[in-house]
């Protein structure tokens, strides 16, 4: 079996790609080939993704390559996927998460950031919650742009990347910078952070059948469910994280907040969202 993977240029999509090939070549003895394709949100690398809409800026035109057949799936970040996903298409699955944490990048020499350079407001807004006084602004750029702008630069003392990027990256380390992983209960990740998401035309599903992560989708789709009752989209300072017995929620109307879960709870995400919801004020 031969598929054609789409994904980004970036080395951190094409890292992911590889990820993704490799697994299929193990469960599915697939040959896989991968069509790299330039999005909107790579082309307009000045853009605010705040000011934007940050969503589909960067899935849009894999999916196009999907549907038209150019491709057999799609690799994404799954925390840049829209929560809507576009008629035609599925989510196949999911490789096992990586690190969901965030990682505050500091260079070195600061005890303690004043200025820290990202345009999250998720990232923002917690970031305010664990250090007073900070002033932000935006950055764009591969990972090692942002590295770069942060250590040589000096844009700003600090920005936020996400572990699993930098782990897929085999950055473990960077000259002038120092590596600080925020714990989930500090800084509440995005919905999907941490995996990498495989989408399908609609009726090939059964082609990939049991060949993802099971648990990675339960988590994820929990995940978004609760995004999608929030309503939530970029502008929005949310963050969710389940994990087998707890989900972790950021919301810039509540702060952050813990939920007992059970296994139900993932069998009934929908019903489960309200219910976290109610629970933490914003039913």
């Amino acid at each position: 079996m031969k598929l054609v993977l789409a994904t980004r240029k970036s080395p951190l999509a094409l890292a992911q790609a590889e990820l993704v090939a490799a697994h299929l070549r193990e469960r599915c003895g697939a040959e896989c080939e991968l069509l790299k394709v330039v999005t909107t949100g790579d082309r307009q690398a000045e853009w605010s993704l705040e000011e934007k809409g940050g969503k589909g800026l960067f899935t849009k035109e894999l999916e196009a390559a999907l549907l038209r057949g150019e491709a057999d799936l799609a690799v994404h970040s799954a925390k840049d996927l829209p929560g809507d996903l576009v008629p035609g298409l599925l989510t196949a699955g999911y490789l096992p998460r990586g690190d969901p944490r965030d990682t505050l990048v500091v260079r070195s020499g600061v005890a303690t950031p004043r200025t820290i350079a990202t345009g999250s407001p998720r990232r923002r807004q917690q970031a305010s919650l664990m250090f007073a006084g900070l002033e932000f602004s935006e950055i764009r750029g591969n990972v090692d742009t942002r590295l770069r702008k942060v250590a040589d630069l000096r844009v700003a003392d600090a920005t936020i990347l996400a572990a699993a990027g930098l782990s897929r990256l085999g950055i473990g380390s960077w000259p002038g910078v120092e590596f600080r992983p925020v714990g989930l209960e500090r800084m509440v990740p995005a919905v999907g952070q941490g995996a990498i998401a495989v989408q399908c035309r609609s009726g090939d599903e059964a082609r990939f059948a049991g060949a993802f992560d099971a648990a990675t989708a339960r988590e994820v789709g929990l995940e978004r469910a609760v995004q999608s009752l929030v309503g939530a989209g970029c502008h929005t300072a949310l963050g969710v994280h389940a994990t087998p017995g707890e989900l972790f929620l950021f919301h810039e109307d509540v702060g952050v907040r813990r939920v007992p879960l059970t296994d139900r709870d993932f069998t009934s995400p929908a019903e489960a969202a309200a219910r976290i919801l109610g629970e933490v004020g914003l039913g």
